[in-house]
This record gives C-alpha cells, structure tokens and sequence, in this order.
C-alpha cells in the first residue's frame, strides 16, 4: 500500500474518533451550570463546532466512495481504465475480443 495513502487514512481515522470526545465536552459544557451562561455558550459552541470539523474528512471520504467507488458506473470504469493503462496494449489482446465476441463487456 502507498506510504501517503496510509498516513491520510491513519489521519482520518485520528480525527473520527476525536469528534465525538469533542462533541461530548461540548454537549456537557452546553448544559452545565459549573459556569455562567455567558462563557458557557460560546465555549460550547466552538466546541461543537471543532468536532463536526473533526468528521469532516471521514464525512468527505465516505461520500467519494460512494460516488466514485468501485460498485459505482464511475469506479467501474475507473478500475478498468487503471488495468488497461498498466496492462497489455489493446492491439496485444485483440485475439480474446476475437474467441469471446459479445462476452467480453463490463458492467
């Protein structure tokens, strides 16, 4: 697996579970009444606000894999794409379109 790709999900991964830590403390700070209601509420908010940005990239990634993964039109075409371009060249392969005909399709 590519190095890059494994730190990104190793930070996504990070992140998602700190949302809901920050999440919580803010939901506590919110209804809380160890402090006046004045800095309660801005502090709560940020908070809230510092762990939806947290879910963020998991939120992000989860959407691209929906629309562009592999059980996508999209991703399927991707994934083919990727295995022509580092495969054999198609006038290397015209043989199989040849012995198959009308099942060589995909999707």
């Amino acid at each position: 697996m590519n190095d890059d790709r494994y730190e990104e999900r190793d930070w996504i991964d990070t992140t998602a579970a700190f949302a809901p830590a920050v999440l919580g403390a803010a939901a506590g700070m919110l209804v809380s009444e160890a402090i006046n209601e004045r800095a309660r509420r801005p502090v709560g908010l940020s908070l809230a606000c510092l762990g939806l940005a947290a879910l963020t990239p998991m939120l992000v990634e989860s959407m691209l894999k929906r629309v562009k993964g592999p059980g996508t039109r999209r991703g399927s075409q991707r994934t083919l794409q990727g295995i022509r371009d580092h495969g054999l060249h198609t006038r290397e392969i015209n043989f199989v379109e040849d012995e198959l005909g009308e099942e060589l399709g995909v999707g």
